[in-house]
């Protein structure tokens, strides 16, 4: 059974070549894309084809352990509103244990979410909107299984120590207790995964106002237009103290402009319409990736995908939580409310979000909460 996927109209059909329409359509390639790929190698049966699905597969780990502990407390967890919504939680690990991480420092045994980014999918998938969770969030974060199968304690600490002390589930537990928000899956990937992806799209450009020169971040580059490779990349977007201000807000926001510049590199190289372009990047894409059980193979992550693509690339939006200096340590943050509340209540409801980058532009009847989308990024 095949999926029947959309296509744009022709210059003949009722759209012009050039234009609003081919802009459009332009647009929209990089989701489409990365439906036919997937789908390509799901329809795929036998041969060479099966052996490239099943390694792809094989490159994912099920995060069984989160899905029984989620499941141990399904009774307090919040309820999804809207069908067809999903709620996706991004962890970006930084456990120095496993091929290609050691580098990066002794495993002392306090892995953490270096990067947490709830991701939601309006259920028209006209829209992406992704929030980014500040790790020194003080949090309510409550008992959890460790790895040695005993039970912390509740704690009101910082939120990246939730996934230190109980893993994705604690982390998927205290983000639903933040925001009210069903987790329907979570993603979690190491600094080697994300450094495959980069280098398997031959890089990502960014523009520096000035250059860098950072030993900690492993960053030496000049002022301008740089192309970044996989190492350079995580320097990039992991670096804080040496970077801008210092703050933990300024390094999520340089996050959230190479994840919009990553996604117009992948469309304006055709990285995704192109097989030999395109499996090189699913296979980095899903190396080091644990998932839960329903997204850990490839078939799970094409039921996710196929529906992105409608979703125009000015709808791909970024922000952070709203969030200020915790009250009583001015290094821990804290949300900033009713605006925090707003936002939490507007994803619950699958209602749009309106992001603005500060510019100025006309105002909107709803409320509006600063960020980017994916068609801005440092080189625009």
């Amino acid at each position: 059974m095949t999926d029947t996927v959309d296509r744009a109209p022709g210059p003949g059909l009722g759209a012009s070549a050039t234009g609003d329409g081919l802009v459009r359509r332009r647009r929209r390639r990089w989701a489409q894309g990365v439906a036919l790929g997937l789908a390509g190698v799901v329809v795929v049966a036998g041969g060479t084809g099966w052996a490239l699905y099943a390694k792809l597969s094989a490159n994912i780990t099920a995060d069984d352990p989160a899905a029984r502990e989620l499941a141990r407390y399904e009774a307090e967890r919040p309820t999804a509103l809207v069908r067809g919504a999903q709620n996706i939680l991004l962890i970006g690990s930084d456990t120095r244990a496993g091929d290609g991480n050691a580098e990066y420092g002794r495993d002392l045994g306090s892995e953490r979410s270096d990067t947490t980014i709830l991701l939601h999918l309006a259920a028209n998938r006209r829209s992406a909107t992704a929030v980014s969770l500040p790790r020194d969030l003080m949090v309510d974060i409550p008992a959890c299984m460790r790895a040695d199968g005993s039970r912390s304690e509740p704690v009101f600490a910082m939120f990246n120590s939730a996934f230190s002390v109980g893993g994705s589930a604690c982390s998927i537990r205290t983000v639903e207790k933040l925001t009210g928000i069903r987790v329907d899956h979570h993603v979690v990937v190491d600094f080697r995964g994300f450094k495959k992806m980069v280098d398997a799209v031959d890089g990502v450009q960014v523009c520096l106002k000035e250059p860098i020169d950072d030993k900690a971040a492993r960053l030496k580059l000049p002022a301008g237009k740089v192309m970044l490779n996989g190492e350079q990349a995580l320097g990039y977007v992991r670096a804080r103290k040496s970077l801008g201000d210092g703050s933990d807000t300024e390094r999520m926001e340089r996050q959230q402009r190479f994840l919009g510049a990553l996604v117009n590199k992948m469309q304006s190289g055709d990285v995704l319409l192109n097989p030999g372009k395109l499996y090189p990047v699913l296979d980095a894409a899903t190396s080091s990736l644990t998932a839960d059980p329903e997204l850990a193979s490839l078939r799970g992550l094409y039921q996710l995908v196929r529906g992105l693509r409608t979703i125009p690339i000015e709808r791909v939006q970024f922000l952070t939580v709203p969030r200020e200096s915790y009250v009583y340590d001015t290094n821990r943050d804290q949300l900033v409310e009713p605006e925090a509340e707003k936002l939490f209540a507007r994803l619950r409801a699958d209602q749009p979000v309106v992001v603005t980058n500060g510019t100025g532009g006309a105002p909107s009847p709803a409320p509006t909460f600063r960020g980017t989308t994916a068609a801005e990024h440092d080189c625009a």
